[in-house]
């Protein structure tokens, strides 16, 4: 078994392109997450609460 530097070099930019996307995802979960909730959050009036 070698180790070949280079293929670990190039082999690179398929990491960082994989992990791009990966955040890129766990962004648009969080993101609809928040939008849901703030959609369907109960609404709570001031002026019934005094």
């Amino acid at each position: 078994m070698t180790f070949h530097p280079y293929n670990f070099i190039s082999s690179l930019t398929y990491m960082v392109s994989g992990m791009l996307g990966i955040f890129i995802v766990i962004g648009i979960i969080v993101l609809i997450t928040a939008l849901l909730n703030r959609i369907t959050a109960p609404r709570h009036d001031d002026d019934q609460q005094k």
